[in-house]
């Protein structure tokens, strides 16, 4: 009498329509990442390689670590580079970071002389206005 009756709550079972929008949407993200993160990391690895078989002897490069050098001997996985008359060091060849061309590298010179002109004429103008 003053029990009432109880009934389980039931759940709604999920509609056909209702899971096929969400594969839809799963693959639409899936498809988002590839194009926008998987497919250009695979062209950028795909050019390096081609770059890294591409060297020969007497190329100026540049190594992921930051050494500039010049290509004297090349092995099977590894680069001898001249960094100074006489010094020479043995890196992977998959560590040459690029080649640097010669245009690139007195545009490189160029930028750095202007960057370090602006820095000097900011210097002299903030110790006049100091005076």
């Amino acid at each position: 009498m003053f029990i009432s009756e109880a009934y389980a709550a039931t759940q709604p079972v999920a509609e056909a329509g209702a899971m096929s929008g969400t594969f839809i949407q799963l693959g639409l993200i899936l498809l988002i990442f590839y194009f926008f993160l998987i497919r250009p990391q695979q062209r950028k690895i795909k050019e390096h390689a081609d770059m890294v078989h591409a060297l020969k002897v007497g190329d100026n490069v540049l190594t992921n670590g930051g050494i500039y050098g010049k290509i004297s001997k090349l092995e099977e996985n590894e680069v001898l580079l001249e960094v100074a008359s006489g010094v020479v060091i043995r890196v992977d060849r998959m560590s040459v970071g690029g080649v640097i061309l010669p245009e690139d590298k007195k545009s490189a010179d160029k930028k750095a002389e202007k960057k370090v002109e602006k820095s000097e004429n900011k210097s002299k103008k903030t110790k006049t206005t100091k005076k």
